[in-house]
């Protein structure tokens, strides 16, 4: 793992006010140094008086372990309870698991074969790719939050403008795409069930973009699930031979 990261999110786990005690850095430490018999030079608090500070503690524990050891133990300390309603933190987690995720096998996608077909018919229209990725990301990270399920919607939306050449919401896009895929001979009864299944998924986006509710784990997994089954379709459909 990259210094530059250590440093980063053992900045903001251990930060002065609403970080980690010394007790606590000290104890959890301690913990992975028995688990994978690394020593660390500061296992137990009180601190020596000569240390800068307790990010400074934690960061040159996190230091003595593997790369692999460190996504670990950095992954471990953003899940802790005192951090679930801590931005900053959970900013650490997003970044941790999109930068090392796939470095170090963390990988909770729920099909993915679905998703790396996504990102396959995806590979064209970047900006709608990072989205994507971004939502992935954050239910990799179990924040099953609005802001996931709205990547997803931006994702979908931006592929729609794309293949129709215009700027509409996606809302606004149902009767062109019906159109469009008319002419592409698709069947009524497919054109008629995917406009429909596109009416309600942004009715559900909109709901919950108003609101600062939690989307549960199952939804989420639909969310993902359907926004890439429609983008595939659309792409192979719509997009110029």
């Amino acid at each position: 793992m990259d210094s530059y990261f250590v440093d980063y999110a053992t900045n903001i786990i251990g930060e002065t006010n609403y970080g980690l005690s010394g007790t606590e850095i000290a104890r959890y430490c301690s913990e992975f140094a028995i688990k994978y018999n690394v020593p660390i030079p500061y296992g137990s608090y009180p601190f020596p008086k000569t240390l800068a500070n307790k990010r400074t503690a934690l960061r040159e524990n996190v230091n003595k372990f593997s790369g692999e050891q460190q996504f670990e133990i950095i992954l471990s300390l953003c899940n802790l309870n005192k951090f679930e309603q801590n931005e900053s933190v959970k900013e650490v987690k997003v970044r941790l698991l999109k930068n090392y995720g796939s470095t170090y096998g963390f990988n909770k996608i729920v099909d993915a074969e679905v998703i790396a077909e996504t990102y396959h018919w995806l590979k064209d229209y970047p900006k709608a790719f990072e989205k994507y990725n971004d939502g992935l990301t954050k239910f990799e990270a179990n924040l099953f939050e609005r802001n996931a399920i709205d990547d997803m919607r931006l994702s979908l939306e931006l592929v729609v403008k794309s293949l129709l050449g215009n700027e509409k919401s996606l809302e606004n896009q149902l009767p062109e795409i019906g159109a469009r895929l008319k002419e592409q001979g698709i069947s009524s009864e497919i054109r008629n069930m995917y406009v429909k299944v596109l009416e309600y998924y942004t009715k559900y986006q909109n709901a919950y973009i108003k609101h600062d509710d939690r989307v549960n784990k199952n939804e989420m997994e639909y969310i993902i699930e359907i926004t890439s089954l429609m983008m595939k379709f659309l792409i192979k459909t719509l997009r110029a031979k």
